[in-house]
C-alpha cells in the first residue's frame, strides 16, 4: 500500500491545510484544541510560556511542525489514546529543491516536527515523513525524517514514527551537551539508520519494524545509527523492546556507527538489552561499518540478555555482550540522571 493512503486511512482522509486555527482555551487550563481544517503549527505558535498542552483531534494534518525552544514544557498529544487517530504528515526530503530556490532542505531541514523545547511531551499520535523514493528518482539526497528532537528531557510515549531513510533524529541542542530523551511504548519503522543521532537516548518497550525494500542488496538497511559524543558516557540504549521486519530474514544489520564529518571525535555508543530481535536482522554479523576509516568494533557496542533469533550468539567476536556488573551502568536510570519522566 502506498505510504499516503496507509495514513490518511486512518483518520477518514480529514486532512488539514494550514487554515487559521479553530482552538481555543480551556479555562486556565492552559490548553489549546485543535481540530481538522485548522493547524498544529498555529496552535504551536499561540503558546505564549511553559506549560501549555496542544489536544489535537483526530485528522490528518499535512504539514510541517516546528516548536522553538521558547516553548519550554509544551505537551502535544492526541485527543484520543489510539495514536492511528492523529497524523501529521509531510513529504520533504533531504534532496527537496526548497520553494525559494535556496538550495534543499537538508537531512534535518526534512523533518515533519521539529523541536528545540526542553520538556516536551508527545503523546498519542503519530509523525510520519510519507516521501518515497519511487516517486523521486532525481532525488540522490533520499534521508526523509519524521521527527527530529534537540532539546533536554524530550519524552515520547505511544507514539508512531513513520519513514524511511532517518526515521528519528535524536540530536542535542550543541556538539558539548548531552540532552536526555526517552522513549516508551512507542512503534518506530524505517530502512536505513532509521534511530539516528547524538543525544542520550532511552526506548522502553518500543516496537522497531525494518520495512521490505525493493533492491537486489543486503543489507538493506539499519536500525540504529548513533553518533554519541566521545565525553558523553551514554549513547542510544534500547530495553525490553522488540524488533521486528516486514523483509527477509537476515536483510537488516541491528547497527552502524555514524562519525559525522563535522564531529570527528564521535565515539558512537549504543547498547540494546534484554529485546527481542527477529530474524530480519543479521544474527551472524549484526553491525557493520558506515566509513572503513571508523570501524564499528572500536566503537561502544554492546548487548545484554537479549532473545530471539536475530540475537542468536554464533560468531562470539561479532556481538560483544555485558557482564552482569557492566550491564548495571546501562540502565535508563543511569542513562536519565536527575530526570525522572512520568514520576
Amino acid at each position: 500500500m502506498h505510504r499516503r493512503t496507509l495514513l490518511t486511512g486512518f483518520a477518514g482522509g480529514l486532512v488539514a491545510t494550514g487554515a487559521a486555527p479553530a482552538f481555543a482555551a480551556a479555562g486556565r487550563r492552559r490548553v489549546l484544541h485543535v481540530r481538522p481544517g485548522t493547524s498544529v503549527q498555529a496552535a504551536v505558535d499561540a503558546v505564549d510560556g511553559p506549560g501549555w498542552t496542544v489536544v489535537v483531534h483526530p485528522g490528518t494534518y499535512r504539514e510541517v511542525v516546528g516548536v522553538p525552544a521558547e516553548k519550554a514544557g509544551l505537551t502535544l498529544r492526541g485527543a484520543t489514546r489510539d495514536p492511528r487517530d492523529v497524523v501529521i504528515v509531510y513529504d520533504n526530503a533531504n534532496g527537496t529543491p526548497k520553494p525559494d530556490g535556496s538550495g534543499t532542505y537538508g537531512t534535518a531541514g526534512s523533518a515533519t516536527f521539529t523541536s528545540a523545547a526542553p520538556g516536551l511531551t508527545v503523546r498519542d499520535l503519530t509523525l510520519a515523513n510519507d516521501w518515497l523514493r519511487a516517486d523521486h528518482p532525481d532525488i540522490t539526497g533520499t534521508q526523509a525524517v519524521a521527527a527530529y528532537t534537540y532539546g533536554d528531557r524530550t519524552r515520547f510515549e505511544n507514539v508512531r514514527l513513520l519513514a524511511h531513510q532517518d526515521t528519528l533524529f535524536v540530536d542535542t541542542t550543541a556538539l558539548g551537551t548531552f540532552d536526555r530523551q526517552y522513549f516508551r511504548h512507542c512503534y518506530i519503522e524505517g530502512d536505513v539508520d532509521f534511530v539516528f543521532g547524538r543525544a542520550t537516548a532511552v526506548f522502553e518497550q518500543c516496537h522497531f519494524r525494518t520495512l521490505a525494500r525493493d533492491v537486489d542488496f543486503t543489507p538493506k538497511g539499519m536500525v540504529f545509527a548513533p553518533s554519541t559524543a566521545r565525553a558523553n558516557p551514554y549513547g542510544i540504549l534500547a530495553v525490553r523492546c522488540r524488533i521486528t521486519s516486514g523483509a527477509e530474514d537476515a536483510a537488516y544489520k541491528l547497527a552502524r556507527p555514524w562519525v559525522p564529518s563535522y564531529e570527528t571525535t564521535a565515539w558512537p555508543s549504543l547498547v540494546v538489552r534484554e529485546t527481542r530481535i527477529g530474524p530480519g536482522i543479521d544474527a551472524v554479523a549484526p553491525y557493520t561499518n558506515m566509513r572503513e576509516a571508523y570501524p564499528w568494533q572500536s566503537m561502544r557496542f554492546a548487548e545484554y540478555r537479549n532473545t530471539g533469533p536475530g540475537a542468536t550468539v554464533s560468531v562470539p567476536e561479532n556481538r560483544p555482550q555485558l557482564g552482569r556488573a557492566q550491564a548495571d551502568l546501562h540502565t535508563k536510570e543511569t542513562y536519565l540522571g536527575d530526570w525522572r519522566p512520568g514520576a
